[in-house]
């Protein structure tokens, strides 16, 4: 056998005892994993493809308990993902995936919540939350390991095509509205006294 080859067994007994954990991508401890996990998807380069990371910096203003997880995911949502697949002990009691919604038929500006398995499946190629696999491991981490998935859209007025670095004015005025929402939705989850606001 060689030297650097471990056991999986080795491995997962290290990973109790390190303080590094891939999932926040910071040094953390496994007895401190959140309750509630808040990623905003997108790409900021892209105008109104960067609503979740907007959401993500705004709610930094609110007064959010020490249980809940705020991250801006940019384009990388997959491999926090595949860590709540695989490793129980990171997983939530409740996440929720921030993005925009490019496929939907409302208003532009709406915000709203819907479940993994209202979101279609399509291979497309772009930095999109909708595109496979990223829809089947939401589905796949709800309905496998029973963490709840909630997944706050919000809708385009134009398509995005093109790089930019600023919010459309509708975009923009999303954001707050969504903070709202996402307070409202994590209410359960944390303690009663808990200021959101």
């Amino acid at each position: 056998m060689l030297p650097c080859t471990l056991s999986l067994q080795r491995i997962r007994k290290q990973w109790h005892i390190s303080t590094i954990m891939h999932i926040s991508h910071k040094t953390n401890t496994l007895s401190s994993t959140p309750a509630v996990v808040i990623f905003g998807c997108g790409n900021v380069l892209l105008g109104d493809d960067g609503f979740g990371p907007a959401v993500i910096t705004r709610l930094l203003d609110f007064n959010l308990p020490a249980s809940v997880s705020t991250v801006d995911v940019g384009t990388g949502i997959r491999e926090y993902l595949l860590d709540y697949l695989m490793l129980p002990e990171l997983r939530p009691a409740f996440l929720i995936v921030i993005d925009v919604d490019v496929e939907g038929d409302g208003p532009p500006g709406e915000v709203r919540v819907c479940s993994p398995v209202d979101l279609p499946a399509r291979k497309i190629h772009d930095f999109s939350l909708h595109q496979f696999p990223t829809v089947n491991l939401l589905r796949e981490l709800q309905e496998v390991t029973g963490v709840p998935v909630a997944v706050l859209l919000a809708r385009p007025p134009v398509p995005m095509d093109g790089f930019g670095l600023e919010l459309s004015p509708v975009i923009a005025a999303a954001v707050e509205p969504a903070c709202q929402q996402i307070c409202r939705l994590i209410a359960p989850f944390v303690a009663p006294e808990a200021v959101l606001s």
